[in-house]
């Protein structure tokens, strides 16, 4: 475990010292960029009268999809989504146009007198009319173990059942926004708030019909992400770059938060099916589970996420016989995407609701039926895709978090208070989380770096990596100064450039130290081989002493020096100037792939991940079974980080994905009309959490002494899996409006637990 330092950013956030992009002066010539969209969720576009628009007195541009000069697309994988719409609309939020002006003011004007012509369509709006219209986005995906219709006709029983869950709004505090500045020829530099650099440069130069060479896109940090930036942050830089290539000035646009929330996808709503089989003691001895996932109107990341949901349908049970079906529908809303847990929370949405619906049905405690199926290290150790839970920590941490946050006497003591009193209800809930780290699309699993020593021993460090709050930088640092023995302050990470690391994978999957991390330790590696080299020979220029080999030479404390000869040493800064002097190169790329990881799509088998990380959560809610208002009294939590590079930063980072986890599950709630129209797209009608929806009692740490040989200096990934403890306290809302009936009935119930679903729960129970 490293030192707790505080982020590297930390200062000049709190001092407003940090720059983020709407921070960044532009000079005179620079404009303001706007998006116009579609006011209807379906329409054909029957006409587009820009003429008044571009006459208003100060316009420099007027964009529709004829004058984009490449391809018209921004879809990253399926080339399914327009930059700006051709002949229909099919989300309310889908660009149409572009306006380019000498300010935002003047970019409205032109709007009001910008006339679009539409013929309104009816709209797919839900998963259920999806269904019923076959409006799905090919292909089905399936995995497949055993024989699980055969294994549920011999199931002693046998529950069926469904589970909607909702969608999720980022609310990254740094709405969407990029700057676009054209240089010489075709050269465009973009400065964008994107978790994906590489493939919005390559998106870009799609666009422009240019050479990717002459896109530049840099990020030095991002206020909040979650995903909502993997993909969609293309659009705003895409837009951008449109209007600056026909301009010839530098163009900014950034979404006011109404617009970003109208126009961007959110986390995918699920509609999930099952039927499980179990035995007396409850047992998991077959599940046939069925993900349906509303895409919105264009596939955008659907399909990895929708296979990470299928992965994590087992969450941390074992199942002999199952059958995971997985479905994207198509629906008139803005393309889904990217979020915390990457689908990962649904398909554990999935199971936990199984083992807790099988629990009731067993009059027992739903902890009980957990442990009973929780993957060993025996015999049941294989996943229902065929890789192997290995250096599993789930029974090490259940028996930590049993003791600590003494479950057992506070079951008990939640059935007593729930004896008396009629009103007001307590529920108790555990659940765990086995999480796969790695992109599921193996390719996406390597990184590169940049490392520039220079001669008065400081040290750049560039990597394909992308700051958004989680603390990157601050354990590259981390890890660049251990490699080399130097102190923190040695060390200064440079913005993400295309220019500097190319071909890099979105920071996504939790894998952002994971797999920059390793690539600047190869580079590191390339550097202190050549140090030691010189040095060696430096050493041995004198005769009277034993020869230094190369291997001998030690970097730690600052200094190098010959670990067989204490009196050979010299600064880092000494060992630096004498490898100029000898012309040895001290700058060095890095590049990193994660070794053994394969998946057949076809075959439903491999091994889609590096490794897993293990959690688990205890939460306790007190609930107003009149109102719907529910409190969170006490959560504790046990995470699984490895050796932590740096706790602070891990602590936070488990902390903060419980809390977006419980919003997600509880107060978030998302709303559509018939038409298509979002009706919370404001901080004042969109919840979430705040200071008093945390648990009064919040007790979090990290599993000690568990390190982690897969990974950077023992670690592990840390930012998604802690979002999925999140559901512990939904499930414990739901211990506590069961307790209405006397656990005798299975309450209806959906994520989020919102008041009203509490309250339509509370209300069907009373009536049994």
């Amino acid at each position: 475990m490293q030192k707790a330092i505080p982020t590297e950013s930390a200062r000049k956030h709190v001092s407003g010292q940090a720059v983020f992009i709407d921070d960044i002066l532009l000079n005179e010539r620079a404009l303001s960029g706007r998006v116009v969209y579609s006011p209807f969720a379906r329409a054909r576009i029957k006409a587009i009268d820009r003429s008044a628009a571009q006459e208003t007195q100060g316009v420099y541009a007027v964009l529709t999809a004829k004058d984009i000069p490449g391809s018209n697309n921004l879809g990253p994988i399926q080339k399914d989504e327009p930059c700006l719409a051709e002949g229909e609309v099919r989300f309310i939020g889908q660009a149409v146009c572009l306006i380019a002006a000498k300010n935002e003011a003047t970019c409205r004007l032109a709007e009001e007198r910008l006339k679009i012509t539409y013929e309104p369509l009816q709209p797919v709006l839900t998963i259920e009319e999806a269904l019923a219209a076959g409006k799905m986005f090919e292909p089905e995906r399936k995995i497949v173990r055993g024989d699980a219709g055969n294994a549920l006709r011999r199931a002693p029983h046998v529950l069926k059942g469904a589970l909607q869950t909702g969608a999720q709004e980022h609310w990254y505090f740094e709405t969407q926004i990029a700057i676009s500045a054209p240089g010489e020829d075709d050269e465009m530099h973009i400065i964008s708030s994107t978790q994906n650099p590489s493939e919005t440069q390559a998106i870009i130069a799609d666009l422009l019909a240019v050479r990717r060479n002459d896109i530049t896109v840099e990020v030095r940090r991002m206020g909040g992400a979650f995903g909502g930036k993997e993909t969609q942050a293309h659009h705003i830089a895409a837009w951008a770059a449109l209007l600056a290539k026909k301009t010839g000035r530098p163009v900014k646009i950034r979404l006011s938060r109404d617009d970003d929330q109208i126009m961007t996808g959110k986390r995918h709503p699920f509609l999930i099916r099952y039927e499980v089989g179990f035995d007396e003691q409850g047992r998991l001895l077959a599940l046939k589970i069925e993900l349906n996932s509303n895409g919105g109107a264009a596939s955008d990341l659907s399909f990895p996420i929708l296979e990470r949901a299928m992965f994590h349908a087992d969450n941390a049970y074992f199942i002999p016989h199952m059958l995971v079906t997985g479905r994207v529908w198509k629906t008139n809303l803005p393309p889904n995407t990217a979020f915390r847990g990457f689908g990962g929370p649904q398909g554990v949405a999935g199971i936990e609701t199984i083992i807790d619906r099988i629990a009731r049905f067993l009059k027992k405690d739903a902890l009980e039926i957990r442990r009973l199926n929780f993957y060993d290290e025996k015999e049941r150790h294989t996943t229902h895709y065929g890789q192997k839970v290995e250096n599993n920590h789930l029974m090490q941490i259940y028996n930590q978090l049993m003791e600590s946050s003494a479950y057992f006497k506070r079951r008990k003591a939640v059935q007593a208070f729930n004896t008396q009193n009629e009103f007001y209800k307590k529920g108790l809930a555990a659940v765990p989380v086995k999480f796969g780290i790695s992109f599921t699309n193996s390719i996406l699993n390597q990184a590169g770096a940049l490392v520039n020593v220079y001669q008065d021993g400081t040290v750049l460090v560039n990597h394909g990596g992308t700051e958004m709050g989680q603390g990157l930088n601050t354990k590259i640092k981390q890890i660049a100064a251990a490699e080399f023995g130097l102190t923190p302050d040695k060390i200064k990470l440079s913005p993400t450039d295309t220019s500097k690391v190319p071909n890099t994978s979105a920071t996504a999957a939790s894998t952002g130290s994971d797999l920059n991390g390793m690539a600047v330790k190869n580079a590191v590696d390339k550097l202190k081989e050549r140090i030691a080299f010189v040095l060696s020979l430096y050493f041995n220029e004198d005769k009277t002493q034993a020869a230094t080999l190369p291997g001998h030479i030690m970097f730690r404390d600052n200094r190098v020096f010959d670990a067989t000869n204490a009196e050979r040493t010299l600064s880092f800064k000494e060992a630096v100037g004498i490898c100029y002097v000898n012309r040895v190169s001290l700058s060095a790329t890095g590049y990193y792939r994660t070794p053994g990881i394969h998946f057949d799509f076809n075959q439903g088998r491999g091994k889609p991940f590096h490794y897993f990380a293990f959690g688990m959560a205890v939460s306790e809610v007190l609930l107003d079974t009149l109102t719907g208002y529910q409190k969170i009294l006490r959560s504790d939590i046990l995470h699984d980080v490895g050796d932590s590079i740096n706790p602070a930063i891990d602590l936070g980072q488990v902390e903060g994905a419980f809390v977006q986890g419980l919003g997600w599950c509880t107060t978030e709630v998302i709303k559509w009309d018939k038409e298509g129209h979002l009706l919370n797209y404001s901080p004042d009608t969109y919840k979430i959490p705040a200071l008093g929806d945390i648990p009064e009692d919040f007790r979090v740490r990290l599993l000690e002494g568990v390190p982690n040989t897969a990974a950077i200096r023992k670690s592990k990934a840390v930012g998604e899996p802690p979002f999925i403890l999140g559901l512990s306290v939904w499930l414990a809302i739901k211990d506590a409006v069961s307790a209405v009936a006397g656990h005798r009935f299975e309450p209806l119930f959906a994520l989020p637990a919102s008041d009203e679903v509490i309250l339509k729960a509370v209300e069907d129970l009373r009536k049994k």
